[in-house]
């Protein structure tokens, strides 16, 4: 990044085009991490990994917390994918994370810098939190209040969640892009990763025919290592071990000239997540810090 803020956002974003195949990784932020740790984890990601961004997960309500996200992505040369966390006890919370988040996006001089996309999550629809077109007008409203950020809007979902509401279009006509889940270990028929494609195929595709064309990351996106009281495969075939985690990513990975065509700019994929600590099984750091399998996937090809 730069040594000073530049200021305006002119040229600032690549093109939406040329981000496809690995971006990035989801990371929770439940634990409150210090600036310490944020800036030393953000760090990795980019210079370890190659990462372009964060995409957010869970939530710490800590004042100024997002302020320290924004200056340890500054530092890190990381874009983020902010979230408004909606939770899954439905509370209303979620209304002042959302005012102080957009509160911060305005006064924060960085933040525009770095928050590449603002998400409302996770899994809304499929959760019943709104009605479709209560959500929909939370975009809108939200779409509006980040225009002279040059902010754009979504939220993030499995494709499910939209089916489960006939295909939500209110939604789909309201959000800026695309931030897909894939979790093909929950299909009715998972086995392997490996034998993971048709899965995949059929989510994206279900996003490709109703999604207007627009950009689509898979967000919330892994295999995971292991199963535990939430984490229950819907197949009695589906297999949790590091083993499939890695097969899952180089699964991905292989796909790379295939996700740089698909329309919309291509696709990207983030790695959910980060580590054990935050997220049992699903991540590529184990509780100790140490790498679970060889991570190295292509960025661009």
């Amino acid at each position: 990044m730069p040594s000073a803020t530049p200021p305006s956002l002119d040229g600032w974003w690549c093109d939406m085009s040329d981000e496809y195949a690995f971006v990035g990784f989801s990371y929770e932020v439940t634990a409150c991490q210090s600036l310490r740790q944020l800036r030393r984890e953000f760090l990795d990601i980019r210079n370890t990994f190659g990462g372009r961004y964060v995409r957010l997960y869970g939530v710490c309500d800590n004042a100024g917390f997002y302020d320290n996200i924004v200056t340890a992505a500054w530092e890190a040369g990381l874009g983020v994918h902010a979230l408004i966390w909606f939770g899954f006890d439905g509370t209303d919370e979620w209304i002042g994370r959302r005012d102080s988040l957009l509160a911060t996006l305005h006064s924060n001089p960085r933040a525009k810098f770095v928050t590449r996309l603002l998400q409302f999550g996770s899994e809304p629809l499929y959760d019943w939190v709104l009605d479709p077109d209560a959500l929909a007008a939370q975009v809108v409203a939200a779409k509006r209040n980040l225009s002279d950020l040059g902010i754009p809007v979504t939220i993030s979902e499995m494709a499910y969640g939209y089916q489960e509401h006939g295909g939500a279009q209110s939604i789909l006509d309201a959000i800026d892009l695309i931030d897909a889940h894939m979790l093909p270990f929950f299909s009715q028929q998972a086995s392997t990763a490996n034998n993971s494609w048709p899965d995949v195929m059929n989510d994206l595709n279900w996003f490709l025919d109703h999604g207007e064309g627009k950009k689509i990351y898979l967000s919330e996106n892994g295999w995971p290592s292991v199963t535990s009281e939430d984490v229950q495969p819907n197949s009695p075939d589906a297999v949790a071990n590091v083993r499939n985690e890695a097969d899952y990513y180089t699964l991905l990975d292989s796909k790379c000239s295939f996700f740089k065509t698909v329309q919309g700019g291509g696709v990207g994929w983030f790695a959910h997540i980060y580590s054990d600590s935050q997220e049992p099984g699903y991540g590529i750091y184990d509780t100790k810090g140490s790498l679970k399998f060889d991570f190295s996937p292509r960025t661009a090809c």
